[in-house]
This record gives structure tokens, C-alpha cells and sequence, in this order.
């Protein structure tokens, strides 16, 4: 019986240093989160500029990794085959690096359209884009992640926002965590554009 108790506390122990290691294992992944409440969202939402998505980026080992950020246009189902704006870095000199990270639109409405991608490292300029929107039918604007911090595993792809504008008068809501969904709502609009992010070791 007292063998039995001690293979039991044994097995509870290594259990633990098991579930610790793979804790470990996870501080290595980067980890992103929506950031609403962001002086930059609010400099956006008192000058009426447009539409900002903002997160709090952390890139552990960043020395030897590579980040891609980069926004795709869907225009009716078709996807173009150039991403409509693009930041790509890596190597940095510092191990670990952490801060804001996101997109920006401004003036969606207009002829004017400008996008913009930020970095802890890096920031993509401005540039003007030719947006298609349709000045009579309505947008929206959401982050496809939940309240809860995400961990980006290495060369996986992840959908981080989505702005649109719907066929019709009426926006359909879509479960972004869902990818048949989110293929259905591109079939669906009549422009998608999705904000993804993707880490490499190289």
C-alpha cells in the first residue's frame, strides 16, 4: 500500500515538472493581444482619421526570428495576388523585444486612402492604396482575436483584423475563429481586407 501512495506521489511530481517544462517551452512563442484602450486608438478616435488596430507584441528570442505582418484584399471572392501593404523584419540585436503592433486606414471612405503598419521594430510609411470602397454601402471593422493573449507558433499564419464592406445595406456578422466562416464572409462581401501576422526561426 505505501508503494502504491509513493508511485502515486511520484507520478504527481514528475507531472508537474512536466506541465512546468511545457510551460517553459510555451515563454518561447510570441504572444499578441488586442489593445482598444491604446493612446493611438484614442488619438484616431478623437481626430476621425479613420480606423487603427493596435496590440501589445511580445517576440522572445527575436534575435533569431522573423515577423511578417501584412494586410489581403479580397475584392467579390477574388483574392489580389499582391498583399495591399507589407512589414517584414527579423534579426534583431536584442533578445527580446515588445510593444505596439498594428494597422491603420485612414480616410477609408475617401479617394485618399492611406495605410499604414507598425512594428516594435519597424514602421511601414503611409502609402496610398486604391481601396474600392463604395461610398453608399456600409463597413465594418473588427479584431478577429478574442480578450485573451494569443500565442503565435512558428510558421503558422494568424488573422488578427478584418475591415469590409458587405454586398448590401446590412452587415452579416461571421465567427472570425471559424475558417469556413471567414471564407464565406469573403465570398459573401464585396471587399475583405485581413490583417495577418506569421513568425519564422530563420
Amino acid at each position: 500500500m505505501k508503494r502504491v501512495g509513493l508511485l502515486l506521489i511520484l507520478s504527481f511530481i514528475f507531472g508537474i515538472l512536466f506541465l512546468s517544462g511545457c510551460a517553459d517551452d510555451n515563454k518561447e512563442n510570441a504572444t499578441i493581444v488586442k489593445n482598444p484602450d491604446s493612446p493611438y486608438m484614442e488619438t484616431f478616435k478623437e481626430l476621425g482619421i479613420g480606423t487603427l488596430y493596435d496590440f501589445s507584441f511580445t517576440l522572445p528570442n527575436a534575435n533569431k526570428r522573423w515577423v511578417t505582418l501584412w494586410v489581403e484584399k479580397y475584392v467579390n471572392g477574388e483574392k489580389d495576388p499582391n498583399p495591399l501593404a507589407q512589414l517584414s523584419y527579423g534579426h534583431s540585436p536584442n533578445e527580446l523585444e515588445e510593444g505596439s503592433l498594428g494597422w491603420g486606414i485612414i480616410n477609408p471612405r475617401t479617394e485618399d486612402t492611406q495605410v499604414f503598419l507598425y512594428s516594435p521594430s519597424t514602421t511601414l510609411q503611409p502609402r496610398n492604396i486604391d481601396l474600392g470602397y463604395k461610398e453608399l454601402l456600409p463597413s465594418g471593422s473588427e479584431y478577429t482575436i478574442g480578450e485573451d493573449k494569443v500565442e503565435l507558433s512558428l510558421g503558422e499564419s494568424y488573422t488578427l483584423a478584418v475591415f469590409r464592406q458587405p454586398s448590401t445595406n446590412s452587415v452579416k456578422l461571421y465567427d472570425y475563429t471559424n475558417k469556413s466562416e471567414v471564407e464565406k464572409m469573403i465570398k459573401e462581401d464585396s471587399l475583405v481586407l485581413l490583417l495577418k501576422i506569421k513568425i519564422e526561426e530563420k
